[in-house]
């Protein structure tokens, strides 16, 4: 499992880390452009030694020498490091093989996948000669549903429109039961289960067959004219059916043991999804990964979120001596990540409010800025009063507007209001 990321004159901030990983959950908060998806990037480029996407780090400018250091521990042989320095325009890697725990998956925000099997990506000098050597499996979003060919012309994927209708369409085939059941792990409730349907046709001349999903309301649709938010767990429960049984099936060729480990990266897990999805998606993904491996393989998650959903749904798993949290946050302008101490928030208020998520209340920013204009003009703080709240009226009226009228908070206002009747404006009534 990925222990320590550390990096050194590339990415948001001069120095980034040291980033201590927990074995199992790491939840990865902070606000947009502070280096989450960064950090995901390269975590998978110092398991794999490939860059998701061919995206490359690009060093800042800085004195400092860039460099990215990493631990990682192995189930089989001890815990292994090292440092990668910035040299000459390139990341000066050694020669020699990727000590990699096993099986490491990227999902994308953007609907992209890269997998890294130490079946099918590292190659001995026992393979034949004639076998064409990828490096990673990088597929863009359009990929992962059409298939993708290498350089060489090898299909090495056929997409998840053609797997999925070739396995529902073969008696007895393993595949299609592990993705009906990855579908159904995954799904929000019992209402909304996600079922595959009948394959279909689309158009009078389009002679593909394509997968549908069987709607509550009882018709199957084309997975391709779903949601946004379906599509999603579509792609994550094929992909997670494909790199498993790839694997096995190359290491059944190879004559070795599957991996002992999985580590699996995520950007923005609740991208496209329903807050009933967003509260369920993370427990759901563990299970789904741990019942299609086995129980004897560790599963690691490293996983970016903006959803207080996200964290609110792992607090009855939650465990600190396996996992862990983490906030990115701006400081003297430049980002650093802590690890933050775990704390159970209840709901999804209490979390909103969170050093995870920093809002100073779970409102809108014009009910904000009328609370926080209401308790200054109580403290007697008129000095810090915004231009358009400069009276009690004024801020009265501007509370009316953005304020239901259960609000916990009008009492406390009318209270100290009805102190003040003495003013010549009388006491405001709401």
């Amino acid at each position: 499992m990925l222990k320590i990321l550390s990096l050194k004159g590339v990415g948001p901030a001069e120095t980034f880390g040291p980033v201590e990983f927990a074995p199992r959950l790491n939840f990865i908060t902070g606000d947009n452009g502070l280096g989450k998806s960064f950090l995901l990037d390269a975590a998978w480029w110092v398991l794999t030694r490939t860059w998701a996407r061919g995206a490359e780090a690009i060093p800042r400018e800085t004195s400092i020498a860039p460099s990215i250091r990493f631990a990682f521990s192995k189930v089989t042989d001890g815990d292994k490091e090292g440092e990668v320095p910035f040299v000459d325009g390139v990341w000066r890697q050694q020669k020699a093989r990727p000590s990699i725990p096993g099986v490491v998956i990227y999902a994308g925000v953007d609907g992209s996948f890269s997998a890294w099997d130490p079946a099918r990506n590292y190659w001995s000098d026992q393979t034949a000669e004639s076998e064409e050597k990828i490096r990673a499996f990088n597929f863009s979003p359009d990929q992962v549903w059409k298939g993708a060919v290498s350089e060489k012309g090898t299909n090495i994927c056929n997409g998840l429109i053609h797997d999925w209708v070739r396995w529902q369409r073969t008696t007895n085939d393993l595949s299609f039961n592990e993705l009906t059941i990855a579908l159904d792990a995954l799904s929000p409730s019992g209402v909304e289960q996600l079922l595959p349907g009948e394959p279909c046709h689309i158009g009078a001349l389009d002679e593909t067959e394509y997968p549908t999903l069987r709607m509550p309301y009882g018709q199957d649709v084309p997975l391709v004219h779903a949601s946004a938010g379906m599509r999603r767990i579509a792609a994550l429960a094929y992909m997670l059916v494909w790199t498993w049984n790839g694997h096995k099936r190359a290491c059944k060729q190879r004559k070795i043991n599957p991996a002992k480990e999985v580590i699996f990266l995520i950007d923005e897990v609740e991208c496209h999804l329903h807050p009933q999805w967003q509260r369920r998606i993370v427990p759901a993904i563990l299970k789904v990964v741990q019942a299609m491996t086995g129980e004897k393989v560790a599963v690691q998650l490293i996983v970016a979120t903006h959803s207080p959903l996200v964290l609110a749904s792992v607090e009855r798993d939650f465990d600190e001596r396996e996992d862990a949290i983490f906030n990115i946050n701006l400081q003297r302008n430049e980002a650093k990540i802590t690890k933050e101490h775990w704390a159970k928030q209840g709901d999804v208020v209490n979390w909103l409010v969170s050093e995870s998520f920093g809002l100073q209340q779970a409102r809108s920013v014009e009910a904000e800025e009328a609370i926080e204009a209401a308790e200054a003009w109580m403290r007697g703080d008129k000095h810090l009063l915004a231009s358009h709240l400069q009276t009690e009226i004024e801020i009265h009226e501007e509370l009316k507007k953005v304020l239901p009228d259960f609000d916990h908070f009008w009492p406390r206002w009318i209270i100290s209001v009805e102190k003040n009747s003495q003013d010549q404006r009388g006491s405001p009534k709401k």
